[in-house]
């Protein structure tokens, strides 16, 4: 991993109480189905991700990364996760002022509803270990 990825996704991490309640009580299933019409083509069929995700293509752009444990869809927090499906990979880091960041993630709040991408994002997490799901969910403020 390059120094300016390693400081990018330092950048990501913030530190905070533990919560996740953007997932919960979410349609699993309907998110598991969600997941392999919109999002398998590309993060794999059983959220493997696309060979050498860790490197740049060509063009700069990083290759698809797996959502199962290996991956690093959990160092972030729920809002970014969300963010960065809904408005794409780079509005939604834009949004957290970096700018200078390539993705090959588009964005799909004109194909989906704020709903079905949290079930989306809670059937991901709900295939991650439970130690990693609360690792997870320490990334996010808590519940008011």
């Amino acid at each position: 991993m390059t120094l300016r990825l390693a400081a990018l996704f330092a950048l990501l991490i913030p530190f905070q109480a533990v919560a996740g309640h953007e997932f919960d009580g979410r349609d699993l299933l309907q998110g598991e189905t969600l997941y392999q019409e919109n999002c398998a083509s590309c993060h794999g069929v059983k959220l493997e991700g696309q060979p050498n995700w860790r490197s740049q293509n060509d063009d700069g752009i990083l290759p698809a990364p797996p959502h199962d444990a290996s991956g690093h869809t959990w160092h972030h927090d729920n809002q970014l996760l969300f963010s960065y499906t809904a408005s794409g990979g780079e509005e939604a880091l834009a949004e957290r002022g970096i700018t200078n960041f390539k993705s090959g993630m588009p964005g799909f709040k004109s194909t989906l509803s704020a709903e079905e991408i949290w079930d989306i994002l809670a059937y991901i997490r709900s295939t991650w270990p439970a130690s990693i799901q609360e690792i997870q969910s320490a990334r996010n403020p808590p519940h008011n």
